[in-house]
């Protein structure tokens, strides 16, 4: 039986203590064996509850792991997943891969020139209904359009998510990863953006794919409304449709461990990984270019 991946965990916040750590750590596939993070003491209260090591330095995670997941801003992300690719390491990273589409693109080339695997932890594309759901879009035939929602109040009061990148850049590049990368993975690529709204409020894209077919995506994370969160996808022969608030849980999260798994051993699988991110990144970058102009 092949042994469980090693895998260290940078960062210790609420998303490392409520999916990542214990995501990880009870896993057959994956051992979690060490965390690092800037406190100390949050490294160990984390690497307490999921049975890991402490690591005094992110150089000593390093050499006891053979991956590395990600959960820490993006800025940092883009910086210390290079070192660790360089390492030949494995990396489960959060999205958006970088804070800056040249960020993300440094961090893509060295991914590419240690040959290392890479998963990028878009959690509705491990639900069993967001497969399902690409497969009947699939099966539509001619697709016309289709148009994605992603709206809650993550950024108001004191939620765990109004940090200070998500702050001072807004929804899209922390909502637009994960509507855009399932209206495109449904749909057909993404290869033109026209953007519109507020960049700290309500964000609209209309999106050009491949195949001519256009779609909508709608974003906002200061609504005081629970989270609205869908996609809906048109042809000449009937629709289908998402409720992608419900599709990640435990059972999708589980299935995270073994993507990284088999990134780490090269085997393929439909994860999203690095050069997805990448793609995601430059059409949110796009995006973000003419709301600023």
């Amino acid at each position: 039986m092949t042994e469980p991946l090693r895998v260290g965990l940078v960062g210790a916040g609420p998303w490392a203590n409520m999916v990542h750590g214990p995501v990880l750590a009870n896993s057959p596939h994956t051992t979690l064996t060490a965390v690092w993070a800037r406190r100390r003491e949050a490294a160990a209260k984390t690497a307490d509850r999921n049975g890991a090591a402490v690591a005094a330095t992110y150089e000593a995670l390093l050499a006891q792991c053979d991956a590395v997941a990600f959960c820490v801003p993006p800025t940092v992300q883009a910086e210390m997943a290079v070192v660790a690719a360089r390492a030949g390491k494995t990396l489960l990273l959060e999205k958006p891969i970088a804070l800056e589409l040249d960020a993300a693109e440094r961090l893509v080339a060295a991914v590419e020139e240690a040959g290392v695997g890479t998963v990028v932890l878009l959690s509705w594309r491990f639900a069993q209904a967001t497969g399902d759901f690409i497969a009947e879009v699939r099966g539509l035939g001619h697709l016309l359009g289709g148009r994605g929602m992603m709206v809650s109040g993550a950024l108001l009061g004191d939620s765990p998510f109004a940090t200070p990148w998500r702050l001072e850049r807004g929804p899209l590049l922390d909502l637009g990863p994960h509507v855009v990368d399932l209206i495109d993975a449904a749909m057909g690529p993404v290869v033109g953006v026209k953007a519109s709204g507020d960049l700290l409020g309500w964000v609209s894209l209309l999106l050009e794919h491949e195949n001519g077919a256009t779609s909508s995506v709608d974003m906002c994370a200061t609504a005081g409304v629970a989270s609205v969160s869908s996609v809906e996808v048109f042809s000449g022969s009937g629709s289908a449709s998402l409720n992608c608030a419900t599709v990640a849980d435990a059972t999708s999260m589980a299935k995270v461990p073994a993507a990284l798994a088999a990134a780490a051993a090269g085997t393929p699988t439909d994860a999203p990984d690095i050069h997805r991110g990448l793609h995601l990144q430059r059409i949110l970058s796009a995006a973000e270019a003419q709301l600023r102009a």
